[in-house]
């Protein structure tokens, strides 16, 4: 019973820290609109904060670049368990248009686990709202 509302509870309100490891700045912008009232990311208790010790939802945008790889494990390992990842963009699933380059790692995945992938170059905000309600609802479930 106990692990049921606090899934509950936890997939009321996830807090969300967002991270760019080095992108073009499009998927990003679209992270912004996700959060303005037209697309109102709040109506799922979601709020943006500034500190991965108090997130539970990393949102990550870009390829992972060399310079970026060490700063996203430690984002990640600074987050409170549980905690989920949502890769944004192509670049952020699979290394994008970058993913040959000499200082690109590639995707997310290849540095930290990731439990939602959102692709498109931009992503549109729909599809955003998507994975994460998504993920909220299996956080939901989670046994």
């Amino acid at each position: 019973m106990r692990t049921r509302i606090l899934s509950w509870a936890r997939s009321k309100s996830p807090w969300v820290l967002h991270f760019n490891t080095g992108a073009c700045n499009g998927c990003d912008i679209e992270v912004l609109a996700l959060l303005t009232p037209r697309y109102d990311l709040e109506r799922f208790g979601a709020v943006l904060v500034p500190s991965p010790r108090q997130a539970d939802l990393l949102l990550v945008t870009g390829p992972v670049t060399r310079q970026s790889a060490a700063r996203l494990r430690t984002l990640y390992s600074q987050m409170p368990s549980p905690k989920s990842v949502v890769a944004v963009g192509a670049c952020a699933c699979s290394g994008g248009i970058f993913r040959n380059c000499y200082g690109t790692l590639g995707g997310v995945d290849k540095v930290i686990p990731v439990d939602v992938y959102v692709p498109g170059c931009p992503p549109k905000p729909e599809a955003m709202i998507h994975g994460i309600a998504k993920l909220l609802e299996e956080v939901r479930n989670e046994r």
